[in-house]
Parts: C-alpha cells; sequence; structure tokens
C-alpha cells in the first residue's frame, strides 16, 4: 500500500518506507508502557528503595508519564513523512495549519533528529553486555528488573536509523538537490 501524493510530481512513499514508519511509530511503546506501570506503583523491576531512589513517586510519576508522552508523540511525526498530513498540516496544528511545510526544513529536523535518536540509543545495544551488579547490589533493581529494562529499551536502538531511512525516502521523493546546487530550469521556466 502507497500513500497518495499531494503536491504536484511527488510519488507516493514506497512500501517499505510507510512500513518502516509504522514500526517506528511502535518502538517506543515497550518503554512507554514500562514506565507508565512505574507511574501506576509498579515496580517493575525496582526494589521498593530503589523506586524511592529513583523518585518515581510523586512529582516523578507526572515525569515518567510525560516522557512516555511525548516520546510515542515524536515516533508518531514519523508517519507524516509518508502520509499526506506530512505534505499539509492538519488545520489544527497553531499557526502554521494548512499550509505546506517546507521539504528541506522537513528532511533537516528529521535528518538531524535521527542522527540524535542514534548517537542516544545506539551504546543501549551494548545493554547486555555491561555488568549490573552495581545496580543490583545497592539494591535498586532486581536482576529480572535489569533484564527487563533490557527488554523493554532494546527496541529504541532501531529508532534512529529507521528514521534516517524515512527520511532519506522523503528527501528523494521530494528530488532535493544538494546543498549549493541549483535546479536546472528549461528555457521555457
Amino acid at each position: 500500500m502507497t500513500t497518495p501524493h499531494l503536491r504536484r510530481g511527488v510519488p507516493a512513499a514506497p512500501r517499505w518506507a510507510v512500513r518502516a514508519a509504522h514500526v517506528t511509530a511502535l518502538l517506543t511503546l515497550p518503554s512507554g508502557i514500562w514506565r507508565v506501570s512505574l507511574a501506576a506503583g509498579f515496580l517493575a523491576g525496582y526494589t521498593g528503595a530503589g523506586y524511592a531512589e529513583a523518585g518515581i513517586p510523586g512529582w516523578g510519576r507526572v515525569y515518567v508519564v510525560a516522557l512516555s508522552v511525548v516520546s510515542e508523540l515524536l515516533a508518531l511525526l514519523t508517519l507524516g513523512l509518508v502520509r499526506p498530513w506530512g505534505e499539509v498540516l492538519p488545520r489544527w496544528v497553531p499557526w502554521a495549519g494548512g499550509r505546506r511545510p517546507a521539504p528541506r526544513v522537513v528532511a533537516a529536523v528529521a535528518g538531524a533528529g535521527a542522527v540524535a535518536l542514534t548517537l542516544l540509543w545506539t551504546p543501549f545495544a551494548l545493554w547486555w553486555l555491561l555488568p549490573h551488579e552495581e545496580m543490583t547490589a545497592r539494591g535498586a533493581m532486581t536482576a529480572r528488573g535489569a533484564l527487563l529494562v533490557g527488554f523493554v529499551y532494546l527496541p529504541l536502538v532501531a529508532w534512529g536509523p529507521l528514521l534516517g531511512a524515512v527520511t532519506l525516502s522523503y528527501r528523494r521523493r521530494h528530488r532535493m538537490p544538494a546543498a549549493g546546487q541549483r535546479r536546472r530550469r528549461s528555457r521555457f521556466g
């Protein structure tokens, strides 16, 4: 299934990019559900002392829920690179609703996000190689909790590279010339 295009001359997103964008939107769910369970009062791998030390009770609950919501919303923005609402912003968007975002700006912001997410989450791929005795020895987290954290955060390692791939697809579809190059104009306009 490909998405329809709204701009004249812009082809629909390829099927692989649409699928990658949908997968990207799902990558934040495991860690988000884990954090929301923490906010709901489940220890989710922490010990009682570690739960309190992490600052979850009180305002920490608001923080972990807000972090989960913001992460999911950012992941959902990837869909804008393959969907019509990414070509023309919905009318309800403040100050920009109904307008077409500049493809260069969209690609630059999405590309910067892909680099930042890759730098942020790639080290987490090494979670399995790191000793977690420090967390478990001081009583902050159980051994199973450290394993659980590894499983719920590991999908985030793919977030940056998938966003980067979808961004490149967006850029190609909008046929943006490389920086410093101008498009050739025909003698007819």
